[in-house]
């Protein structure tokens, strides 16, 4: 709503100057033009010390005359309580006069209070009537409203065309909030065809909006910069703009703030930066900086660990259905960090957060029914939730779900399910899956026997540190199963299942051994003694 704001008040006493005099004479007389200067005079302090009592006095008396300008000031000032006691009933009756005579900054803010229900009941129809007949005398607010309306069809059917409409002649006033909303529709097409959407006409129509201080725009413009999403990714420029949006007190640009220098991403990596923009947009209920702020507690970093303190602030996200915070609630519940053990309690929060599609939420979920940690034992329920997580690339869900088909969970064991799913998760690089699928392919269970894909799953898993699959790896070595034969890789991989533990292994590496000649026996243990250490899996 548009409301006049008087300067600041001179802080030394002000002698009246000779044309407010004239401008007293005048109006004393009853010019009504003069009524109104001196009205606009008092309330600005122009000329004579300020008053907001002797403005709504000379306004009033203007306005008794019947001129529009001095009957919307006076109802600003009812609106607003300056000189008067807030009225809203009685700035809706000087509002009307002057709209009647066609005054369009009237017209907007009777539509403003028609569309709050303020002094008048709500009516949409009136807003919208009001709000048309300023926006056809050109004036931007009531045109990027009348567009709102048609945006989102409140009072009149919904008609992106028309809104699109509006918004344009709002945008081309240069109406920072119009302009905003016109890049969004180039962005996305909404209101146009197709082929109109132009990533170049949105990012021209943001930077309009940005550079007038527009908040949501500079966000908008930092995001674009921040992705490289249709310009050049650069940080610099996209801090530039988060930054200025945060300083307006903009909660998601100080939030992307923060994640920007907890990453080191354009800056160096600062955490106590990033604590710090996330206080704020979490102080103005930003539920993502509210869960990492809780994550820093948890885990102690940047701040002294405080369980307590993680859980005030996991609450607060969880309450706005924030899915990690309420996943992080029941770790904590879990552990008995900050609240009493309670696994009942735990399971109750993966739940909130598994229903959103938190994967880890959906995994341990599931994990929960099929061992029966604050849950009833329940493989089906197991199956159901892992099956969600695995199909969105969850690798543990997707090893999980194939345990659970090589399982009676089904009216039978389901070799082909079980196979389907240890692949994908192996493809991803878990290393119990990549055995699993090897052991198929050696043993040929729910697949055709294959010597050389057994060999390549084993592989992998075997780099990585299983011990079960180094010995099978070299056993398959030993024996030229799905590859020739090679003594020396057969001795290498087992002795690393040697090294760690594997108690079979000594008798078959000493058939391989058995295999060399003593130099290259001994250029086996040389390359054994440079092979970094393996994790054992």
């Amino acid at each position: 709503m548009r409301m006049t704001t008087p300067t600041k008040p001179p802080t030394a006493v002000q002698q009246p100057t000779a044309e407010f005099l004239r401008t007293k004479a005048q109006a004393e007389r009853g010019v009504a033009g003069a009524q109104h200067s001196l009205g606009f005079m008092y309330f600005n302090g122009q000329g004579v010390a300020p008053s907001y009592e002797l403005a709504v006095v000379w306004y009033r008396q203007a306005a008794l005359q019947g001129m529009p300008q001095a009957q919307y000031n006076l109802g600003v000032m009812f609106q607003k309580g300056q000189g008067v006691a807030q009225d809203f009933q009685e700035a809706a009756a000087w509002y009307q006069l002057a709209a009647s005579q066609g005054y369009a900054a009237a017209q907007y803010n009777l539509g403003w209070l028609y569309a709050r229900g303020q002094g008048v009941a709500a009516d949409t129809r009136q807003a919208m009537h009001w709000f048309s007949k300023a926006a056809a005398q050109g004036d931007a607010g009531a045109q990027n409203n009348l567009a709102m309306m048609y945006d989102t069809g409140k009072g009149v059917p919904q008609d992106p065309a028309q809104a699109l409409h509006w918004y344009r002649k709002a945008a081309e006033q240069g109406y920072a909030r119009a302009q905003y909303q016109l890049g969004l529709r180039y962005e996305n097409s909404q209101g146009l065809t197709p082929e109109m959407a132009d990533v170049g006409q949105a990012m021209s129509w943001y930077r309009k909006a940005a550079e007038q201080g527009y908040a949501p725009a500079q966000f908008n413009l930092a995001l674009r910069f921040d992705k490289g999403d249709g310009v050049a990714q650069d940080s610099q420029k996209a801090i530039l703009w988060y930054r200025r949006a945060a300083e307006q007190d903009h909660a998601s640009s100080q939030f992307n703030l923060g994640l920007i220098y907890d990453n080191g991403q354009g800056v160096p990596r600062d955490e106590q930066k990033a604590l710090d923009w996330y206080r704020k947009a979490a102080a103005k209920g930003h539920a993502g900086a509210q869960n990492n702020l809780g994550l820093r507690y948890h885990h102690g970093q940047g701040v002294v660990q405080d369980y307590v303190e993680a859980h005030a602030w996991y609450g607060k996200a969880a309450a706005q259905n924030f899915p990690g915070a309420q996943y992080h609630l029941g770790q904590l519940h879990d552990a008995g960090h900050g609240v009493p053990a309670d696994a009942q309690a735990a399971t109750d929060w993966y739940r909130k957060a598994a229903e959103q599609g938190h994967l880890r939420a959906q995994f341990d979920l599931g994990l929960r029914y099929e061992t029966a940690r604050g849950a009833p034992h329940d493989l089906r329920q197991a199956q159901a939730w892992y099956r969600r997580a695995a199909e969105q690339d969850y690798a543990a869900a997707q090893y999980h779900l194939g345990l659970l088909y090589d399982r009676d969970v089904s009216p039978q064991p389901d070799p082909q399910q079980a196979g389907h799913w240890y692949a994908r998760a192996a493809r991803q690089g878990h290393t119990l899956a990549q055995f699993a699928l090897g052991l198929r392919y050696d043993n040929g269970q729910g697949v055709a026997q294959d010597y050389a894909q057994a060999l390549h799953w084993y592989a992998l898993a075997a780099a990585q540190g299983h011990v079960r699959a180094q010995f099978n790896l070299g056993l398959m070595y030993l024996a030229g199963q799905g590859a020739r034969a090679d003594a020396a890789q057969a001795w290498t991989w087992l002795a690393l299942a040697h090294r760690s533990g594997h108690a079979a292994a000594a008798r078959y590496l000493a058939s391989a051994a058995a295999r060399l000649d003593p130099e290259q026996l001994a250029q086996a243990h040389a390359r054994l003694d440079n092979l970094p250490a393996i994790a054992s899996a």
